[in-house]
């Protein structure tokens, strides 16, 4: 039997109507008489709550990585200096970032801070008026900051967690100037992922003794004595007030990582 030849003839029926949504094709009863997916989007505004929906923040997170590595991914090997936003211009802390900034660039190092005012201001400056290439990772606050006028690359998060990914992801080494509950909350976010292996060789200066010097004490004679963390543990630290000595650390750690990698 040909092809055909359930159609005397050589009639063939009617083609029907159809309706395509995309690849798909709906015929008879199974076509809608809805709009279609263009003139939804652009014909009318609608209701806006679906902007505060979990499922459109899940989107907007995956965007935030999606720039984050993006943005980042050919930076070169890079130091994350924490510090106060609050370190004002003429405190000899801010001058210490400006410096400690220079001495990571002229060591081959990109900079990267939070790239807000107060002490990150004052790494982003020593970085780049040493020629160095300053990176500054800024997060919506209630408060308005904006990022700091020496930062080279900046990169803006609505998420906490995405934009320490970021820190962690692209950075050899934490260094921590004097600073709040912010500078604390990335200290250990970096010590915990070490000490479970989640990141390797990757050392975390505290500048200042004076500063961090009770902070470090505290992890020895309460956490370590009572057993709840190792001896290796409190080896992660290393408290200092050179920065020729914080340069080292971090060179010599990025020195291991690249022998085993």
């Amino acid at each position: 039997m040909s092809e055909t030849s359930e159609f005397p003839d050589g009639q063939y029926p009617e083609r029907p109507i159809e309706r395509h949504k995309g690849p798909v094709v709906l015929r008879r009863d199974r076509r809608d008489q809805g709009s279609t997916t263009d003139q939804r989007l652009l014909d009318s505004r609608g209701p806006s709550d679906w902007v505060h929906t979990d499922p459109w923040r899940v989107l907007r997170i995956q965007a935030e990585f999606v720039e984050g590595f993006g943005a980042l991914a050919e930076v070169p090997r890079a130091v994350t200096v924490f510090g106060s936003a609050r370190t004002k211009r003429d405190n000899p802390e801010y001058e210490l970032g400006r410096k400690i900034g220079a001495a990571l660039a002229n060591a081959g190092f990109a900079v990267m801070t939070g790239g807000g005012p107060g002490a990150m201001e004052a790494v982003n400056r020593g970085a780049n008026e040493a020629g160095g290439f300053s990176v500054g990772l800024g997060i919506e606050l209630p408060f308005e900051q904006g990022l700091n006028p020496w930062v080279d690359l900046g990169v803006n998060f609505r998420y906490f967690f995405a934009r320490k990914t970021m820190f962690i992801k692209y950075s050899q080494a934490f260094i921590c100037l004097p600073g709040g509950f912010g500078t604390l909350d990335e200290l250990f976010e970096a010590l915990t992922l070490v000490q479970t292996k989640k990141v390797t060789k990757f050392p975390v200066v505290l500048f200042g003794s004076d500063y961090w010097g009770g902070l470090y004490d505290w992890i020895a004679k309460t956490l370590l004595a009572e057993g709840k963390i190792g001896e290796k543990d409190l080896d992660l630290l290393h408290v200092t007030d050179d920065i020729d000595d914080a340069v080292r650390v971090v060179q010599e750690s990025y020195q291991a990582w690249e022998d085993t990698h």
